[in-house]
């Protein structure tokens, strides 16, 4: 599984349990079928901006609520990003007029496995994928992410 996969699966972990603890999510990434170690979850919680918060348990993990940067980078993502297309090893986004830019700041934040690069213009933006293996897990990936509250 690659590391899209796994990042994708850690959103949902964080959306569903209350997971306080690396180890805590690295048991629960175990439980679901993925070969992780702490570090990697380390460095997954970095690459997604996880950030924690009081609950009542104690803490748990979320994704960047109260990251306003982040915030508002998803959110324009998501208001701007109108449909996706691919075209071999290319992921085409069309955007509403002016927001192309915006949407690649957080693709490339988001440092996903297999994507070399972005190109924005206008109202559309190309990823650039590393090889063809990967487009369905990047574009799965992009989708879910104008999906995501």
């Amino acid at each position: 599984m690659v590391r899209t996969d796994r990042q994708d699966k850690i959103l949902e972990l964080i959306e569903h349990k209350d997971i306080e603890t690396q180890a805590e999510l690295t048991s629960e990434l175990v439980k679901a079928g993925f070969q992780v170690t702490q570090a990697t979850v380390s460095r997954d919680i970095k690459d997604l901006g996880l950030i924690k918060a009081a609950s009542a348990r104690g803490y748990k993990y979320l994704y960047g609520q109260n990251n306003d940067h982040n915030s508002r980078l998803l959110n324009i993502f998501k208001e701007s990003v109108i449909s996706i297309q691919t075209a071999m090893n290319l992921i085409v986004l069309k955007t509403m007029s002016g927001s192309a830019n915006s949407a690649c700041v957080i693709i490339d934040k988001l440092n996903i496995e297999g994507v070399v690069g972005t190109l924005a213009g206008d109202d559309n933006l190309v990823v650039i994928v590393k090889n063809l293996d990967l487009v369905d897990s990047v574009t799965t990936r992009l989708k879910n992410l104008m999906q995501k509250k």
